[in-house]
């Protein structure tokens, strides 16, 4: 790993991308554009670091997290696509997958939750499924966090001794460590399979998690054709004074205790 960036600086050149991802929203608002971005990759690869870094300061009206858990008995038994279908925008709108329909060709798959069949009838329909959504107009963008092993156990470590993020880890996360070798055969079938030209595989370095945001976010504003709108200058309005109107004494309501009080001594 080279010389991390500054923070100063990461965090400058963080929040001018983040103004860029602004104008980027207005434009597919504007234009009622459908984008979606895939995020995959293994656990702690800073999937989850870098959507938060995106959607920070986008309208949630314009930019959703899709984010599924398990599917239930009922979704078990739909075509496979189907339940992902239901999150894909609508015009004007961005999706972005924190994880996806590629849970067949990874997870699922390693851990032994679907059959041979599933899964290898996964890896014929997705590119078709993939070209069905480009082909519709849809903007697909595909991301691959890539983290070494060591990484990956330092970040798990924290995890485990971190009372905030202990919620990251699950039983599933602690068995993808000692299957890290099956993983990475399925990833890459799973290239092979769908890395096509209509749908290509982006990979994103992510052991330093400052490159890998600043990377990702570069590179999806360089993918969305975006264009700024000169917007009207909004001026605020004076309020309108009412010599009517009393408001109703303060002992009416019930307000929430002023526990930040004990704070201020």
């Amino acid at each position: 790993m080279g010389q991390r960036i500054p923070k100063q600086r990461y965090e400058k050149e963080l929040l001018r991308l983040q103004a860029e991802l602004t104008s980027m929203s207005q434009w597919v608002r504007e234009t009622g554009a459908r984008v979606v971005v895939v995020f995959e990759g293994r656990d702690a690869a800073g999937k989850g670091g870098a959507i938060k870094r995106i959607t920070e300061y986008l309208s949630p009206r314009i930019c959703r997290i899709v984010a599924l858990p398990a599917p239930t008995d009922r979704e078990r038994g739909q075509w496979y696509f189907q339940r992902y279908v239901g999150h894909l925008p609508a015009a004007g709108e961005l999706a972005l997958f924190d994880r996806s329909w590629y849970n067949r060709a990874g997870v699922e798959h390693v851990m032994g939750f679907c059959t041979s069949e599933q899964y290898y009838h996964f890896l014929a329909q997705c590119p078709m499924f993939e070209r069905q959504l480009v082909g519709d107009g849809i903007i697909l963008v595909k991301y691959w966090f890539s983290v070494s092993d060591e990484e990956q156990e330092r970040r798990f470590q924290s995890r485990l001794d971190d009372p905030l993020r202990r919620w990251k880890m699950s039983p599933i996360d602690l068995e993808a460590r000692q299957r890290w070798a099956d993983y990475s055969r399925a990833k890459d079938v799973m290239f092979t399979h769908t890395d096509t030209p209509e749908s290509p595989w982006y990979i994103v370095e992510s052991d330093d998690k400052r490159t890998s945001r600043i990377n990702c976010i570069t590179h999806l504003l360089e993918r969305i054709p975006y264009r700024t709108f000169d917007e009207p200058r909004l001026v605020l309005p004076k309020r309108m004074k009412d010599a009517v109107y009393e408001r109703p004494p303060r002992d009416l309501y019930t307000y929430v205790p002023d526990y930040a009080a004990s704070l201020r001594s």
